[in-house]
């Protein structure tokens, strides 16, 4: 690791070490805790239901430390796994040196870790969300020869009481990129974003969203986190942790967070939207070819765009979810795709592709030559949203790129498909016509699941109890009419969204 890599990097445990976190061993998270005198470790992991679990551990010696290192710690499966019975239910957690973090909120000195969950005969279980995905990410490569490297949009409300906005009133809808004053809540997005900086995360910026607007009671502020692509797995943990992170700060402030894909009709919505790069085994961004989008990039659209509805089921699983998929709204409603098209599905943004020298333009008095830096092109899928299985969704999503890359019609699929223009313009709402159609409820999205779930359990990537499971919960909110029968109830809607306020 360079030295001035060390130097910039704020975990603390990699300064500490000298070493990036990738490379973390046992015996180096112990010298940290003897060093750096830690009283408590505690695992962390996601079970069933999406959310982060915790086992907390007193250390009360080097032979007790050593042990839970070293072989991990039992828990009860049944009780994080519905497949697993109660007269077999016990599991291995087994922690990930390379996620260690200081504990930003613990009272004593505490190092967190996440953890995978294994087998009572020591294999990873196979229907746990982070192996998965990891088992998906894995048939890629083989099968390839290539990697994924991803990333995920934030989104968020921040919920206050109303006289929070009395002074330099936010306008309504209009908080894209605002300052304060008239954005309450730039402290605790910048405080999250160090310290997830600080616990591993690779955070690309932040800023205020659209989203605000003020009843009687509260005042609503949306804001977003943005991280760096990194390798597949090591996104999704990222996210993760961000989501505890910005919820443990909204109690110390004494306000409320909220990932709920909508809070109110007519307001905007809540995406999590998962970025993509495709990369050779040495890293090498393989988006761009000759300065354009490159043959297995399009490739890798078709397939998502051929398997959008039944990702749905992973990324859109509450019927709020539903309530943000509406024309007009910056959210998709139509399969297809577009080049900085946010109407679009699937869009592909600025990637840095053009060999200019915008900076010394800006800066007429910079004598060095600019260099020119590859590599950042991705492409964004833009239906997910805070309640998405996030493990689940992004071991989708690499199955169907992968699929796409295999397809050998693919870039036709991609050509029909592209949209370069807003099409819910009026002048364009025609060719909403010629395309399908995002699902419009659980239900829905559960049927498509089940249709195509031979794809998702294709070389045992999805066991067959996982897809029953998404396919049970989706069609348990007995949502298929929901639309049609909400329509103008704002009441009835204001006691659904309250419902599922903090789903994931």
């Amino acid at each position: 690791m360079r030295e001035y890599e060390v130097a910039l990097n704020p975990n603390k445990l990699v300064k500490f070490l000298r070493k990036p976190a990738a490379e973390f061993t046992r015996h180096d998270i112990i010298r940290y805790i003897e060093e750096a005198n830690i009283e408590q470790v505690n695992f962390r992991y996601v079970g069933e239901d999406g959310k982060l679990k915790t086992l907390n551990f007193v250390i009360t010696s080097r032979d007790y430390l050593e042990s839970i290192l070293s072989t991990g710690e039992r828990v009860d499966g049944s009780s994080l796994f519905s497949f697993v019975g109660a007269g077999s239910s016990d599991l291995y957690v087994i922690p990930r040196f390379k996620t260690a973090f200081v504990n930003p909120f613990s009272g004593v000195p505490t190092i967190d870790m996440m953890c995978s969950f294994y087998t009572k005969e020591g294999y990873p279980l196979s229907s746990a969300p982070e192996n998965i995905l990891k088992k998906a990410h894995e048939r890629f490569n083989k099968t390839t020869g290539l990697k994924i490297k991803a990333m995920g949009e934030l989104e968020y409300y921040v919920i206050s009481n109303a006289d929070e906005n009395n002074l330099y009133p936010a306008t309504d809808q209009k908080g894209y990129h605002g300052s304060k004053p008239f954005t309450k809540f730039e402290k605790l997005r910048v405080e999250a974003m160090r310290i997830i900086a600080q616990c591993g995360g690779k955070i690309k910026y932040s800023h205020s969203e659209v989203g605000n607007f003020t009843t009687d009671e509260y005042f609503y502020e949306q804001n977003e986190v943005e991280f760096m692509p990194v390798n597949a797995e090591d996104s999704i943990d990222q996210l993760i942790i961000a989501k505890w992170i910005l919820r443990n700060l909204a109690y110390k402030y004494g306000v409320d967070i909220s990932f709920a894909p909508k809070i109110t009709v007519g307001k905007a919505g809540s995406g999590l939207h998962i970025h993509y790069m495709i990369t050779d085994e040495a890293g090498n961004n393989l988006m761009i070819e000759n300065d354009q989008l490159s043959e297995v990039a399009k490739k890798s659209i078709a397939g998502l765009l051929t398997n959008a509805q039944s990702l749905t089921a992973f990324g859109n699983t509450i019927p709020i979810s539903y309530l943000r998929l509406v024309p007009h709204q910056e959210a998709p409603t139509n399969i297809c795709w577009g080049e900085t098209n946010r109407s679009a599905l699937v869009r592909v943004p600025l990637g840095w592709i053009l060999k200019t020298q915008m900076i010394k333009d800006a800066n007429p008095f910079e004598i060095a030559e600019v260099p020119y830096i590859p590599g950042k092109q991705t492409v964004e899928f833009r239906v997910p949203d805070g309640s998405a299985d996030l493990y689940h969704l992004l071991a989708g999503m690499i199955m169907a790129i992968q699929q796409g890359i295999e397809m050998p019609d693919a870039l036709e699929i991609a050509k029909k498909l592209k949209i370069e223009v807003n099409i819910f313009k009026k002048e364009h709402e025609h060719l909403q016509d010629k395309l399908e159609k995002v699902p419009q409820s659980c239900y829905e999205s559960a049927e498509y699941l089940e249709n195509n779930r031979a794809f998702f359990e294709k070389d045992g990537v999805f066991p067959t109890g996982t897809i029953d499971n998404f396919i049970k919960k989706l069609k348990s909110h007995n949502d298929k009419n929901m639309s049609a029968e909400l329509y103008g109830k704002n009441d009835e809607i204001k006691k659904l969204v309250d419902s599922f306020i903090h789903y994931m």
